[in-house]
């Protein structure tokens, strides 16, 4: 294997010297295991941890965050020719939205060529919630709220149902 300052530094957590400190402050886990200085990682199979977030230690690994305006498309590919979310990032390596927003919706969207962190993100078996702030017109009836949080019949199914509150007029946080 290689180091393990040498990986942290290589994803872009600081300097080697400022990679040996954070392991020496007991902020770095390997498999689980506090990490110790002069530890060595397999890239292709260690979990590797700072303060409890799993980094990135497969090479070739990319992560945007894009804010997505009204009028794109969440998806790779449009059979219409309408521009799409992964036309607003480089070519290479190819990456794929993880979730959607509507046409007509704007707001904060991952995209990644991390297979599994888009599987643990989006498939509903691992339970990650996501939150939205909504605009609405008017106020929302107590059967549309109750709707809400019933969950919503869709073309590709019924969504979850979602905890609705109602911050201020003419907002939804979903």
């Amino acid at each position: 294997g290689e180091r393990l300052q040498k990986v942290l530094a290589e994803r872009g957590w600081g300097s080697r010297r400022v990679c040996e400190d954070l392991i020496a402050a007991g902020r770095v886990t390997v498999n689980g295991e506090p990490a110790v200085l002069g530890r060595r990682v397999d890239t292709s199979s260690d979990m590797v941890a700072v303060d409890g977030v799993p980094i990135g230690v497969r090479p070739g690994l990319v992560y945007y965050l894009l804010h997505k305006h009204e009028g794109v498309v969440t998806t790779a590919h449009d059979p219409q020719g309408r521009p799409t979310v992964v036309d607003l990032v480089p070519v290479e390596p190819r990456v794929y939205p993880v979730g959607r927003l509507d046409l007509d919706t704007s707001g904060l969207l991952l995209l990644t060529n991390d297979g599994d962190l888009a599987n643990r993100l989006a498939h509903p078996s691992h339970g990650v919630e996501k939150e939205y702030l909504a605009e609405v017109r008017g106020r929302p009836t107590s059967g549309e709220v109750r709707q809400l949080r019933e969950g919503v019949e869709l073309d590709d199914g019924r969504t979850a149902p979602a905890r609705v509150s109602q911050p201020e007029p003419g907002v939804l946080r979903i």
